[in-house]
Parts: structure tokens; sequence; C-alpha cells
């Protein structure tokens, strides 16, 4: 297929995409309004905003999937152009093995972390003062300081949640998975909405959430890659009984859960630079043993679960 024909293909695609997930939204802001207009007691009405709020997020989790599905094949498509000449490429006629699910998520994280650090080496090509720079040479300080340096995790909605799996890891606290510490999250923001409602608010109007945005929260929370925050910390480090401190390049480093075990102390680093795409958790480790795994032909780097 030409380079013509083939983009086309890919934009037909797109579009059909597009058009059908317009189409499924209207669907079900359809129905929605129809399961609002029943008429049920009030526990039924409890019920009904429960699965209001299951649907809406399900389908918000699936377009995105079904987007970035689409987006890694033209990044593969244009990849495979630029490394293959004609003569190279494949014949359409051969069978190509075809990939588990979770081949597949490899491959995808794969791509998606070489296509960050190229684009951090671009712009530290570029600039030599960039925002980015700043924070992490100043963050990179007060780590130092304390004989620690951090420890990278991927960027991918999860961030928070690997950063603090690690931090257990090297407490020797094991046995907790990244959807493990979403549902524990979830379950303690849940059960302290009292608490922790005020805090919440509607990011655009500004407003203390409804019964049905903090429902629909809290299911993004547990099932989402929907990314951490303060929120999610308090929840965890009073979960977890361990104190959970974030080191940021301007203003004090808050500790969460200071009533937890001091033994039990988790380190994070928050950057607001590190990518385009906004805020950022990594780990931390003794320098000691970064020394020590450089020595050993160790990258260091963090290898997410299958998951």
């Amino acid at each position: 297929m030409s380079e013509e024909n083939r983009q086309h293909a890919l934009d037909e695609d797109e579009e059909t995409l597009l058009a059908r997930h317009r189409k499924e939204k209207k669907e079900l802001q359809a129905k929605v309004q129809s399961l609002k207009k029943a008429k049920v007691d009030k526990k039924k009405k409890k019920e009904l905003q429960d699965e209001i709020v299951r649907l809406e997020a399900d389908l918000e989790s699936r377009h995105a999937e079904e987007l970035n599905r689409l987006n890694s094949l033209k990044i593969n498509e244009s990849s495979c152009d630029s490394e293959q000449s004609p003569a190279e490429a494949p014949s359409t006629d051969e069978k190509q093995p075809k990939l588990s699910k979770a081949q597949r998520r490899r491959e995808k994280k794969s791509q998606e972390d070489k296509e960050r650090e190229e684009q951090i080496k671009a712009e530290e090509a570029q600039q030599t003062d960039s925002p980015r720079i700043r924070e992490d040479k100043k963050i990179a300080e007060i780590l130092a300081k304390r004989g620690l340096v951090g420890f990278t995790v991927p960027a991918d909605g999860d961030c928070l949640y690997n950063a603090i799996k690690h931090q257990l890891t090297r407490i020797g606290v094991n046995g907790y998975e990244t959807v493990d510490l979403r549902h524990l999250a979830a379950d303690y923001i849940e059960d302290n909405r009292d608490q922790l409602i005020c805090y919440m608010s509607n990011p655009e109007s500004e407003d203390v959430m409804s019964e049905e945005e903090f429902r629909k929260y809290c299911f993004q929370v547990r099932y989402t890659k929907s990314w951490g925050g303060e929120i999610e910390i308090k929840a965890l480090s009073s979960s977890l009984r361990c104190p959970i401190e974030v080191i940021q390049a301007s203003g004090p480093s808050p500790v969460h859960g200071e009533d937890g075990d001091a033994g039990r102390k988790l380190v994070l680093t928050y950057h607001r630079h590190m990518y385009r795409l906004g805020e950022h958790y990594n780990s931390t480790v003794p320098m000691s043993e970064k020394k020590n795994n450089d020595e050993n032909d160790d990258s260091g780097e963090y290898e997410q679960d299958d998951g």
C-alpha cells in the first residue's frame, strides 16, 4: 500500500472511530436521562446513581483506550515506513505472529517510554535552562543533601501508585500491586467522605463535588488510569500507616500521615515540569544503592508489572 493510501486508510479509521464515539455518547446521555427520570424509592435511586457513574466511567475509559490504540498504530506505521525500504518490507501474504495482550501492552509501554526519552533529550539539546532542567537540578540537590537520588517510574497515569509500590518494596512491604493500592485509596476516600469532601471540588466550577461527582471520582480512582494527588496520598498514608514525604523543587516538602510509623516513611519526588502532559511522581533510593546497581550494570529503570 502506498504512503498516500495508507494514510487515507488510517484517517478513515479515525473518522469512523470518532463518529462512533459521538454516537455512543449521545446514546448514553439518552439512557442516563431515562434512568434519572425513573420514579423509584430512595434505595433504588442510589443504585441507579451508581449505575450511571459506572456507565459513564466505562465509556470514557473505553474511548480513551481505543484512541490510544489508534494513535499507537499510527506511530508504529510511521516507524515501520522510516526503518524499512520497500524491498525490506514484509510481504502482506506472510502471516505475522499474533501477539498476546500482555506483549502488546509491553510493546506499547516501551514505545511510549522511548518517545518520552527522545522528547527529554531533544529539550536538553535545545535548552540548558528550561523549567524542567531547573526543577530537576533543584530536586537533585535536595535529595543529595539527604544521601538520596531519584528513581524514575513511568508517566502512565499510575506514577503515584508505582512510586509508592517501589517505596513499599524497599522497606520490605511486599504484596501490593498498583491495582491493590488504587482499591485501598478508593476505599479510604469512600469511608471518609465527610472529612475529605471539603477538599474535593469540580475542576470546572470549583464547587464542592456533588454526590454523583464524588461517586464518579472514586470509581475512576479504583478502576481507571486517573492520576493520583494529595487526596490519594493522604488516603494511602493513612491506610498503610506509612508517613509519605513528597519532595518538590520549591516550597516545603509535606509529610502526609505523620502519625504513622516513622520507620516506614516513604519518600517521593513531585515534578511539575517533567513532561508536557503535567505533574509526575517519582520514587527515590539511597545513593549507595544506586552506586551498587551501576557497578552491577543494572540500568536502574523501573519495570512495571503486567496488569
